[in-house]
């Protein structure tokens, strides 16, 4: 299993969070979304066949592209 941690400057509240949270569940694969919007951070828990090249670009196409 893999495991990132990153910050998602587009996160202002709960409510993103649970949109990323909803959105990146339905990726086959994952396990995981956990994320805090005071520290705009996500954590992300996956295993094959999801990628994290997939991941990031869910994100992104959602309006919360990964800072860095």
């Amino acid at each position: 299993m893999e495991s990132k941690t990153v910050r998602i400057p587009n996160i202002t509240c709960g409510h993103c969070v649970g949109n990323i949270r909803r959105e990146i569940r339905d990726v086959n694969g994952v396990v995981s979304v956990e994320g805090d919007p005071g520290t705009k951070e996500v954590t992300i828990r996956w295993s094959p066949p999801a990628t994290w090249k997939e991941i990031t670009e869910i994100l992104t196409d959602m309006g919360y592209p990964v800072e860095g």
